[in-house]
Parts: structure tokens; C-alpha cells; sequence
């Protein structure tokens, strides 16, 4: 199969992912810039997320580029990486509303962990096919950061899971009193 339909499909699929979780983010209520304070939790995940969609996407261009010829392994290992980033706006929304528990936060960075090995699966997926003097292997080379990544995913998801924060409980809407004159 032609490597180019696997990348169509993966961008389209990256865009909606993208896309989704920009409509998670509310317009704010009110005029002022206080309006902003209640939604910088659920940006700050938006932000997070949105950059690592976008390192997949750009580490995912740069493989496939390198690729010849795609097999039904490498489009396997694909889907792969495409569920577990498909997750991301799921969990970034939960995460962003909860953003003082530790279970949504926990289960982003097991979403995070998952989709750094389905990429090192892809990864090798397409190495074992292409051979180990391939332009990707020897681009790798020996790939500390691809080793380390899902090691530190791990370790701040375990501290995550282990913290005993509990949830922030929803802000409540500040009253507005209007004075009234009164009647003497």
C-alpha cells in the first residue's frame, strides 16, 4: 500500500482531534479579564495538549516520510496510536474541570503513557519493515528520548495516581447586588 492514504488518514484524524478539543474551551462570561480566571485550568490542558498533538502530528510527518511502503503491521500499529490520541480530548476536558484531582490527572498521563508506546510500536513497526539501515533507524539512532519519554510518563503517573488531593470543588457564580433606593 502506498504510504499516502495512511497519511491522509492520520492528519485528518489529528485535525478533528485538534478540533474537538478546541470546543471545549467556553467563551468566557462577563466583560472583564476576571471573566478568564475560571477557564485558565481547562486552557492550560487545552495548551498542553494541543502542543503534544502537535509533536505527534510533526514526529508523525517525519516518519511516514521516511517510509517506503506500508503493511498491514504498520496500519495496525497506526490505529493504534490514533485510539490513544484520540483519547486526548476526552481526558484534557476532565482534567481541565477537575484540574486539582488527582484521578483525571493520573488518567491523562496513562493516555500520554499509552500513546508514547503505540508510537515506539509504530516506530518499530515500520524499522522492522524498512530494515535496521533504513533512513528512520538511522535517524533514531539509539532513541534516548523515545526510551525516556514514556519512563517519565510513568513515574508522574504513579505520583499522580498515589496523591491524595481531593477534587476542587466547582467555583460558585459571584452574586451581584444592585442597591436599590429605599422608601423612608
Amino acid at each position: 500500500m502506498e504510504k499516502n492514504r495512511l497519511e491522509a488518514f492520520s492528519d485528518g484524524e489529528l485535525a478533528i482531534i485538534i478540533t474537538i478539543m478546541v470546543l471545549e474551551l467556553k467563551v468566557p462570561r462577563g466583560g472583564d479579564l476576571a471573566a478568564l480566571r475560571p477557564l485558565l485550568p481547562v486552557f492550560s490542558g487545552y495548551v498542553l495538549s494541543f502542543l503534544y498533538v502537535g509533536i505527534y502530528w510533526n514526529n508523525h510527518h517525519h516518519m511516514l516520510h521516511s517510509t517506503r511502503h506500508v503493511t498491514g503491521g504498520i496500519l495496525w500499529a497506526n490505529l493504534h496510536l490514533l485510539f490513544w490520541l484520540s483519547l486526548f480530548p476526552v481526558t484534557t476536558a476532565w482534567m481541565g474541570g477537575n484540574h486539582r484531582a488527582a484521578a483525571p490527572a493520573a488518567i491523562y498521563g496513562v493516555v500520554l503513557l499509552m500513546a508514547s508506546i503505540a508510537y515506539y510500536i509504530l516506530q518499530r513497526s515500520i524499522i522492522a519493515q524498512q530494515g535496521p539501515n533504513s533512513l528512520l533507524a538511522t535517524a533514531i539512532g539509539r532513541d534516548w528520548k523515545g526510551k525516556l519519554s514514556p519512563l517519565c510518563y510513568l513515574s508522574a503517573t504513579c505520583r499522580q495516581a498515589r496523591s491524595r488531593r481531593p477534587p476542587t470543588p466547582p467555583r460558585q457564580p459571584r452574586r451581584q447586588f444592585r442597591s436599590t433606593p429605599c422608601d423612608g
